[in-house]
């Protein structure tokens, strides 16, 4: 079992520098059933709709009554370790880099057995938690952690390589004047980021939070705005080789109908701070990043899109709003391949509407700031792709999965 993650030294400029190398990325089709509930820190296996048995590896039909209808649901999480085993020499050249290796087979208390990742505590015939992660190739594997005892789970360099903990990184929050800058900044540093630089653009303008980001100590407000192309480039480079996390909190809402008149500016505006925002973050910050994205413990590591649920269900009184967002949302998709490449994550966490002035016309219930930090602090710790805060956004994305077209239909008729 290895010891507390301490807080790294620096660098070594002759120290040669890990390079990237992704695990095994094959998988079936249905196998990314799997992928699609890790994704949102789910344990779920396919379950048979006849007589209920939970099974695994993915199938076509049960292995217990031979009924083709299996579907995907919420399963027990414990189990027990049958076996297991320290790979000295993995003949695969990620876990070599990352040698030793803890695998196991683990029964799980639902029926199915599994080749797990194991934390360094484990041993034989012990109960253990389950967990359905996400791996650097952003595929879905199987961790087991101990049921009993107190353990910090970033210690474990296992769960480190399956998450994007904060702990003892460096952080950009791009947008300072973003009402949840205040909150997300002292989430991170409650969860152990080592510095925080907080991009503040206009910085001749004053802003609210601008005494309560400075009095924190490890918080650096520098110059960034993301509508500039020599901002971010100035930026990047001063800062760029330093940042482990990115956290791209840039946003422009204004309400508003297509027909509405003056309708233009705002969504040339919002398709300026929103989606080309991001490409210019992305192209300065993103080749950086991924070279660093086995660069020891601490190694660069996600990006994260603070975005709305607008970008799924497009609301007609945000008409160029919700545009904005689904375009950054599927510029996301291609982004988060490209940095998958460099073994960095990318989180997405869409909110519902926000207690904030752009949206005070709108009914309860709102996401209040915190909710939001908590929300991406906790997705980050638990290594997340999708993140859905706030009882509007958690809804609309489970109504959009049953019947879109009625989603689009009653949005439509709740016209601002």
């Amino acid at each position: 079992m290895s010891g507390p993650l301490e807080k790294p030294k620096r660098k070594n400029p002759l120290v040669r520098t890990r390079l990237p190398l992704l695990p095994p990325q094959s998988r079936s089709r249905r196998a990314h059933e799997l992928t699609a509930a890790a994704a949102e820190g789910r344990f779920a296996l396919q379950r048979c709709e006849a007589c209920g048995a939970f099974a695994y590896p993915m199938r076509e039909a049960c292995p217990q009554c031979l009924s083709a209808e299996l579907s995907m649901a919420d399963a027990p999480d414990t189990g027990v370790v049958l076996s297991m085993t320290s790979a000295e020499v993995p003949a695969d050249n990620y876990f070599r880099e990352r040698a030793p290796w803890n695998v196991g087979l683990v029964k799980f208390d639902c029926g199915p057995t599994a080749l797990c990742h194991l934390h360094g505590a484990c041993r034989p015939d012990m109960p253990v938690r389950l967990f359905l992660k996400l791996d650097k190739a952003g595929q879905a594997v199987f961790y087991a952690a101990p049921r009993e005892g107190k353990f910090d789970m970033a210690d474990d360099p296992q769960w480190r390589e399956l998450t994007a903990d904060p702990r003892h990184r460096r952080v950009l929050v791009t947008d300072g004047r973003h009402p949840v800058a205040v909150a997300l900044v002292a989430r991170l540093k409650k969860a152990g980021a080592a510095s925080i630089f907080v991009g503040v653009s206009e910085d001749w303008k004053p802003f609210p939070a601008r005494e309560a980001l400075e009095k924190q100590d490890g918080v650096h407000l520098v110059p960034l705005d993301v509508t500039s192309e020599t901002s971010v480039a100035d930026f990047a480079r001063d800062y760029g080789a330093k940042i482990e996390i990115v956290i791209n909190t840039a946003d422009f809402i204004r309400p508003g109908s297509i027909l509405g008149p003056g309708q233009i500016n705002p969504a040339r505006d919002a398709m300026e701070v929103i989606v080309f925002g991001m490409m210019r973050l992305a192209q300065a910050l993103a080749p950086v990043m991924m070279s660093r994205g086995a660069d020891g413990a601490t190694g660069a590591a996600a990006w994260v899109n603070l975005l709305s649920i607008y970008g799924e269900a497009h609301a007609p009184g945000f008409a160029a709003y919700g545009a904005a967002q689904a375009a950054a949302l599927a510029l996301s998709h291609a982004l988060r391949a490209e940095l998958g490449a460099g073994g960095v994550r990318l989180m997405n966490v869409l909110t519902g509407p926000t207690d904030s002035e752009w949206f005070q016309t709108l009914p309860q219930p709102k996401v209040g700031q915190k909710a939001i930090a908590d929300a991406v602090v906790d997705g980050l710790i638990r290594g997340l792709e999708e993140v859905y805060v706030g009882d509007i956004a958690k809804d609309l994305h489970q109504r959009l999965k049953a019947n879109p077209k009625a989603v689009e239909r009653e949005l439509g008729r709740d016209r601002s």
